[in-house]
């Protein structure tokens, strides 16, 4: 029996990258193949959280797969069935708003597009300072689509950032399992 593959996107919310990477660990761990993906800017910036060279480096170690970069890398993912789900984690409200448009413009979202093409279930770990302002509308959108599922979020500072939603990114692995069965992880909001 093959593996259960996870193509697993990442995106430009820094400050989660070391979470993401634990739960890539742990999916690993569980017997799941990842195929890394990096959005531009999670893949070309260098931040306070670190080197984009080193995160990149990270992520190939840990999931023993070259991070995917480019357009034209990760287009075959659904035609190809080179993947049985996407994880976007983290997912920031700019991805939210370009996948609630359609818009295919990254890696990740084309990915997200590619894997949609075969009906593949995607798991959306937003993190965004405006989950409860500008980027509500699109989450709302995307949890009623076919296909999307949600790992559980809530606000992650309440009182500094009211606005701002981050997903318990330690219910990825749990998240995984239930959008491969179909179902939506619940409760959806945590408090």
């Amino acid at each position: 029996m093959s593996k259960t593959v996870v193509a697993f996107g990442i995106c430009g919310s820094f400050c989660t990258f070391e979470k993401t990477l634990v739960q890539m660990e742990r999916l690993r761990a569980m017997g799941y193949e990842i195929i890394p993906i990096m959005s531009f800017n999670a893949a070309g910036l260098d931040t306070r959280f670190g080197k984009a060279e080193d995160w990149i480096r990270r992520l190939e170690e840990t999931a023993e797969h070259p991070v995917l970069r480019t357009l034209d890398q990760v287009e075959p993912l659904g035609p190809r069935k080179m993947a049985d789900i996407m994880v976007v984690a983290p997912c920031t409200g700019t991805t939210l708003a370009k996948l609630d448009l359609g818009i295919s413009d990254t890696p990740v979202t084309l990915g997200v597009k590619s894997m949609l093409r075969g009906g593949r279930p995607i798991l959306l770990a937003p993190s965004t300072n405006d989950g409860l302002g500008a980027s509500a509308r699109h989450l709302a959108e995307l949890l009623n689509r076919k296909h999307y599922f949600l790992v559980p979020l809530g606000q992650d500072a309440p009182y500094p950032k009211p606005n701002s939603l981050q997903s318990c990114f330690e219910m990825i692995p749990d998240g995984v399992e239930a959008a491969l069965r179909g179902n939506q992880l619940q409760p959806v909001l945590l408090t």
